[in-house]
């Protein structure tokens, strides 16, 4: 998987060495992987299917609305994934019969397959993206970048 460019190679020195710029060209590396990965996939899926059909896979059926706020997916966002996971299969929706007005959402045995399969991209960007460090570094970037996210 080759890392995407730089959208400019020349940074300026007071810029380049600060965090926060560092995590913002991170995160464009990572979302460039992750792009390309899943168009690679094949699957026609994108990395929000795989975070709703990871939620549903690690909690259980649950309504669209705390899907959504969980999975930090805005609600027409959410509908839309929804409508094309049902209609591949992956996800069922029903009405929840003690709310009407409210859909509760469940992944299928197809979904859960389709899971496995999208662990081994999302397995495959973490290689690539992490492939300057060795394996200890590995450990204490994440450890470190789970600490700065989680503060």
């Amino acid at each position: 998987m080759p890392i995407p460019p730089a959208a400019n190679e020349r940074t300026p020195d007071r810029v380049k060495n600060r965090p926060s710029w560092l995590v913002g060209r991170a995160h464009g590396i990572s979302f460039g992987l992750l792009t390309s990965a899943f168009d690679a996939s094949g699957t026609g899926l994108r990395p929000y299917h795989y975070r709703i059909l990871s939620a549903l896979e690690q909690w259980g059926a649950e309504s669209q609305a705390a899907l959504g706020r969980d999975t930090g997916i805005d609600p027409s966002d959410m509908t839309a994934a929804l409508v094309e996971l049902e209609g591949r299969e992956l996800v069922e929706r029903r009405v929840d019969p003690a709310h009407r007005r409210r859909n509760i959402v469940t992944i299928t045995a197809s979904g859960a397959r389709m899971l496995r399969d999208l662990d081994r991209v999302i397995d495959g960007v973490q290689t690539a993206l992490l492939a300057p460090l060795n394996e200890a570094e590995r450990r204490q970037f994440t450890e470190l970048l789970g600490r700065v996210v989680e503060r």
